[in-house]
């Protein structure tokens, strides 16, 4: 009987675990993966339930020791977080994927899949899926603690101006909401003349002084008052006062400048209007149509202050108008307006009617008064004003009325409005019955002049309907819709989390 030698297998055989014996392929443990699994388990050590804190108000998350990060759901900043929670306890494991699984988002619960692999038993490597789940606990960060306790600040800037109008404050609050400099402020709150901002760090305050001092013509100051001090460690805590200045000096006031002041901004007139303010004062001189820019320090080293208020202006109407062309001016003339046109006017007031007594005068309103127009001005004949430069003038050149606008229907005006602004959230000690008119004079402000509209945030207000233009307009400037922003967020904005979404 021939002995035939059976031909090797190219298989590697199989052998018996040694715990249940089914047959395995060999490994180093000698177990299959489930007795092996059972018997060592890799994920121990490793937390299944981890604490993660999170501050309600700000929406932002605890990265131990003190740092508060914005985290979005599912994103991998909020993956990283949670991983660092865990770094200590996988170390002596390998990571091989982690992953989030979908929950309720107000579940207050987020829940990873880990995969991880680590070597057991004589080198065999077992790689083992798991899930941590992170519970939120509420917890408010500091920042939001100080916003809530309302007095707790180490900055303040106080903001000045002595005048009866707010026209400045309410253009300085557009351009404060537009490059959102109210988001790190503790409080805001409106007092007689001004307005303070509470801040819980001298950074910032410092910062929203800057921005003051570059937006608008003012002066500053800056104090100190020591709170306490720890002589074992030698730390000094401080509460800083800001003191800011605004000029005196609104948009349609009518001034009086030094006679050495008009002379260096081109022998200028000394009675002028301010046409606009902004990081300067923006003068126009009615009888040649000379302007001139002062900035804030020019302004303190020659100071001039306003003739009248916007409550003293009259209402005058146009009898006839006659325009000037061709005008030559003296030498050493500075720059003259090309939007305006130089025009000689008849006006009659309309609470004289009865009367025929008309009043002569130079106006910049050219381009747009026409016979029978209202127009609003500052009647000089008939007014007392205790002023030291105009006193000292020649009454020959003092003018009798000084035109400052034309005068729509603001009824109408109110009615054709699609459009709102943003305002800061803040606290007022009274409310003044003569703000509401104010505010109004501030929006027609930015209908009639397109260069002030420019740095500020106008939004469609979805509320109103857009309405044609009737038959009988008076021709009142209007804001297109071109100029006007989507207002995203549902609430109105004013400070909080619809601020975020302004767009500059």
């Amino acid at each position: 009987m021939e002995y035939m030698q059976a031909p090797a297998s190219s298989t590697q055989g199989n052998i018996l675990c040694c715990m249940c014996g089914i047959a395995i392929p060999p490994n180093p443990a000698n177990m299959c993966v489930s007795c092996l699994r059972n018997k060592v388990d890799i994920s121990e050590g490793i937390p299944k339930q981890v604490t993660v804190h999170f501050c309600r108000q700000c929406e932002r998350y605890l990265q131990p020791p003190g740092t508060w990060l914005q985290c979005a759901l599912e994103s991998r900043e909020l993956l990283a977080l949670c991983l660092k929670k865990l770094k200590a306890s996988v170390a002596k494991v390998r990571l091989i994927d982690a992953g989030f699984l979908w929950t309720e988002p107000h579940s207050k619960r987020i829940k990873m899949k880990l995969t991880i692999q680590k070597e057991v038993m004589n080198g065999a490597i077992l790689q083992q899926v798991f899930v941590v789940e992170f519970v939120i606990q509420p917890q408010m960060c500091e920042d939001c603690h100080r916003v809530e306790a309302k007095d707790f600040w180490k900055a303040v800037v106080q903001v000045r101006q002595k005048t009866v109008h707010k026209k400045t404050f309410y253009y300085l609050e557009q351009l404060i909401l537009k490059h959102k400099l109210h988001q790190s402020t503790v409080r805001i709150k409106e007092i007689h003349e001004g307005i303070d901002f509470y801040y819980a760090s001298k950074q910032h305050a410092q910062k929203m002084v800057d921005f003051l001092q570059c937006t608008v013509p003012c002066r500053s100051k800056a104090s100190q008052r020591l709170i306490s001090h720890d002589i074992h460690s030698n730390t000094y805590n401080y509460k800083s006062t800001f003191s800011v200045e605004i000029v005196p000096v609104c948009k349609d006031n009518v001034v009086c400048l030094s006679p050495r002041l008009a002379q260096s901004l081109g022998n200028m007139g000394q009675v002028c209007v301010c046409i606009r303010v902004t990081s300067s004062i923006h003068l126009i001189d009615p009888n040649t149509l000379q302007i001139a820019e002062v900035d804030g320090n020019t302004f303190w080293r020659h100071p001039f202050s306003s003739l009248c208020s916007p409550r003293q202006l009259e209402e005058f109407i146009v009898m006839d108008i006659d325009i000037i062309r061709g005008q030559r001016l003296g030498a050493g003339a500075g720059l003259t307006s090309n939007k305006h046109t130089l025009a000689e006017v008849w006006v009659q007031k309309t609470s004289e009617m009865d009367s025929s007594h008309q009043y002569h005068c130079r106006t910049f309103l050219g381009h747009l008064l026409n016979i029978g127009d209202l127009v609003l001005g500052f009647d000089f004949a008939n007014a007392n004003i205790n002023d030291e430069f105009l006193n000292k003038m020649n009454p020959h050149h003092v003018p009798d009325v000084v035109l400052i606008k034309k005068s729509y229907d603001r009824m109408k005006r109110m009615k054709n409005r699609v459009w709102k602004l943003r305002e800061l959230d803040r606290e007022r000690d009274a409310t003044d019955t003569d703000d509401e008119r104010q505010y109004t004079e501030f929006l027609e402000d930015l209908e009639e002049d397109e260069m002030l509209r420019k740095n500020v945030n106008i939004f469609r207000d979805a509320s109103k309907i857009p309405v044609e233009s009737e038959p009988d307009d008076d021709g009142a400037p209007r804001i297109s819709l071109a100029e006007m922003m989507e207002d995203l967020s549902l609430s109105d904005a004013n400070g909080g989390a619809g601020a975020d979404m302004m767009t500059d």
